[in-house]
């Protein structure tokens, strides 16, 4: 059973579904790094690395996501020059902030990387009373929810400009995001 309740959090069963995600413009295979050996074209793998990876001149901006699994959008978001815990713990302190969910009735799904099994990341999730889940390891659907909200953002944002500050780009994906 679906619910959505007047402060815009949605429910299945008396649990809602958040689910935290790093994607990138860059992957590598199911799981593992640049190095992996895999037989599946970089463009089709199965998972992304766990952290955003946009270039521009003066380096790298890195990308965290919270989405809501129900409705699909973005309840929370951090933008950084680092793929260090800050980034995600930063993006659910955004969706806790902007959603308030209650206590106990919120779970919080991510994948496996660094970041989400992070002490840092924990003690912000049992702060906000939210529910840490994590699918299985190598899972190819695991991640389904945030690699298409990321395919949607290099379509339609990052392929269409070069980008030659880490500010400019950040600008314009709060832009495409909110």
């Amino acid at each position: 059973m679906v619910e959505r309740v007047d402060n815009g959090i949605t429910r299945t069963s008396g649990v809602n579904t958040w689910r935290a995600g790093c994607g990138g413009s860059r992957t590598s295979g199911s799981e593992g790094g640049p190095e992996k050996p895999t037989r599946r074209k970089p463009s089709r793998a199965l998972r992304s690395d766990p952290y955003t990876e946009h270039p521009t001149d003066e380096g790298k901006v890195y990308l965290g996501i919270v989405l809501d699994a129900w409705s699909r959008r973005v309840v929370g978001w951090s933008i950084a020059d680092h793929v260090r815990s800050e980034l995600v713990v930063d993006a659910v302190q955004m969706a806790v902030w902007r959603r308030q969910p209650p206590k106990g009735r919120c779970v919080a799904h991510s994948d496996h990387g660094s970041q989400y099994t992070s002490w840092a990341f924990g003690t912000r999730l049992r702060a906000a009373g939210l529910l840490g889940s994590m699918g299985s390891v190598g899972d190819a659907y695991d991640n389904g929810l945030a690699e298409s909200f990321f395919h949607t953002l290099q379509l339609e944002l990052l392929d269409e400009h070069r980008w030659t500050s880490r500010r400019e780009l950040a600008l314009a994906i709060f832009e495409w995001v909110e």
